[in-house]
């Protein structure tokens, strides 16, 4: 999963934060996932929060899969491929990779690449941390969306969701590099973490930790549990061979205490012996800034508590994050005279500010060409939020609700900095058509994606104007949620205690598809206006 790009990074001192300068001039990291967890005393209105950014290629489709019921002895399919394909029915490049006992009953869910919520407000953030390349074996017949699969259908908290995950990889083997999954449920929010146990073995080798009630915790490529107290299993859960591997392979000496992000990942992707780099920092910083987090720690703690209680829209703000304000923000150096200020003859240094071409998502050519300027001209460092993003996700799970609109994924296709969020509940039956088809392979406008990236990518030509209009729509969508949520509640409670539970379900479907539709209506708007803004040109 892990795509990598070289990385040019020049950074002082973050505006209101800490100070930080890593190691490295240049370097290697992932465009691969954030997510950020929050739990129910951390948050603004007692949702338990994980969230997801998808960073590469991956399909965009997405659909509701019913709760089934089956008969004994039956069998199902355990699959690799699915992530890349076209509808939900396709099976081009998709194989079988083994076949396990099939549960009676299993929930409905909502899949997506990585399959994110049931509906028992069971759900799951993910990103990928890479680890040891020894550790892996492809011969596992687990990948890890395979697995989110088979949890969310068989079950309802996160720590059961963790254990079935582990008797399942111990049975029939993990086949995935090391992977992190942020599982979470109305009353907690565990961070999960897995890796093989190397090629000669199936099976595999994990470590879960439980987040505080009044934390929040970020994980973003690189692993980020460190010691864990087997002893306490109220907030620590990991494999039985969790230490044995580690002490066998010669990954950890036995005397040291034992590490799990130190035995089975070994540090950054800037080579750093640390268990963090520039997004878990940054979030932390921002989320928690009174603890002095600064880039002089070698172990950034899994958890913190943040400084005031957080929101959907405070996550949503951090997932689409490009480090504005501060000097890691990848154009804010390319800067031109203020035409707008009267000229100032006293003034020695003449007014400048950021072009309106600059723009912080732009191509590894379009960096290029402005490094070769010099070296105080640019500097590209990964983002929070990027251009090549599938889509997003945002889950909130409340326990004082029922289960189908206490859980709600809130869905952003493409570039989380630039695009609306559409809300898709647990008891949700069907989803919009234009859902049900990836728009990665080709341009095709009955795609949802794209009716959201070109607009963005049309704003991203003059970000500098034409934000003014892209971020009052997407952040009008965000308050319309938030507005217009406690109304869709009530209404779905009391319709079903007045017996009206097809009727219920019908509303939600219905808030769902008119919720998108908005979403899709504006920024088709969007692309027309920005097309006409240009019509001169670019």
């Amino acid at each position: 999963m892990i795509m990598r790009a070289i990385v040019s990074v020049a950074m002082a001192a973050l505006a209101g934060v800490a100070t930080w300068i890593p190691a490295e001039a240049r370097t290697a990291a992932p465009d691969a996932c954030t997510s950020i967890m929050v739990g129910r005393k951390a948050s603004a209105d007692g949702s338990v929060m994980t969230s997801h950014t998808c960073d590469s290629w991956y399909r965009t489709w997405m659909q509701q899969v019913p709760a089934a019921d089956y008969p004994r002895d039956t069998v199902m399919s355990v699959y690799r491929g699915r992530m890349h394909t076209e509808y939900p029915a396709s099976m081009d490049g998709v194989t079988k990779a083994g076949e396990i006992p099939q549960a009676r009953h299993t929930f409905g869910f909502l899949d997506t690449a990585y399959p994110c919520l049931n509906e028992r407000q069971l759900a799951m953030g993910e990103t990928t941390y890479g680890g040891r390349d020894t550790l892996r074996n492809d011969k596992g017949m687990f990948m890890i969306e395979e697995l989110q699969r088979v949890a969310l259908q068989r079950c309802t908290t996160a720590r059961e969701a963790i254990k079935l995950m582990g008797r399942l990889i111990k049975e029939y083997g993990y086949g995935d590099s090391g992977e992190c999954l942020t599982i979470a449920d109305p009353k907690e929010v565990w961070i999960f973490e897995v890796q093989g146990q190397g090629p000669d073995s199936i099976g595999g080798v994990w470590a879960a930790q439980r987040i505080p009630d009044d934390h929040i915790a970020v994980s973003a490529n690189i692993s980020r549990i460190g010691c864990i107290n087997t002893a306490d299993t109220t907030n620590y859960l990991a494999s039985a061979n969790v230490k044995k591997i580690a002490l066998d392979l010669g990954l950890w000496d036995g005397k040291e205490e034992f590490s799990f992000w130190k035995a089975y990942s070994g540090g950054n992707y800037f080579n750093q012996p640390k268990n963090y780099s520039v997004r878990e920092l940054y979030i932390m910083q921002q989320l928690a800034p009174e603890a002095g987090f600064t880039d002089s720690i070698t172990e950034l703690p899994v958890s913190v508590r943040p400084s005031k209680k957080v929101s959907v829209a405070d996550v949503a703000r951090l997932l689409g994050s490009y480090y504005e304000g501060t000097p890691l923000n990848l154009s804010g150096r390319l800067k031109v005279k203020n035409k707008a200020k009267k000229p100032d003859s006293a003034a020695d240094v003449p007014d400048t500010i950021v072009s309106p071409r600059a723009n912080p998502w732009m191509r590894p050519d379009e960096i290029a060409l402005y490094e070769a300027l010099g070296d105080s001209a640019m500097h590209n460092i990964r983002t929070v939020s990027v251009s090549w993003c599938a889509y997003s996700t945002i889950i909130q799970c409340r326990s004082w609700l029922p289960d189908a609109v206490g859980g709600v994924a809130w869905i952003a296709l493409d570039n989380p900095g630039q695009s609306p969020r559409f809300p898709i509940f647990a008891g949700n039956t069907s989803l919009p058509d234009m859902l049900g088809v990836c728009g990665q392979h080709r341009h095709r406008p009955d795609a949802a994606l794209w009716h959201f990236r070109e607009p963005n990518r049309l704003a991203t030509v003059r970000w500098g104007n034409s934000r003014k209009l892209l971020e009052p729509a997407r952040d009008y969508f965000l308050d319309k949620g938030a507005r217009e949520l406690p109304m869709v509640e009530k209404s779905y409670t009391d319709m079903v205690k007045s017996g009206q539970t097809d009727e219920a379900a019908a509303m939600l479907d219905g808030y769902t598809r008119d919720f998108f539709g908005a979403t899709v209506l504006t920024w088709d708007q969007l692309a027309a206006a920005l097309w006409r803004a240009n019509a001169n040109g670019f």
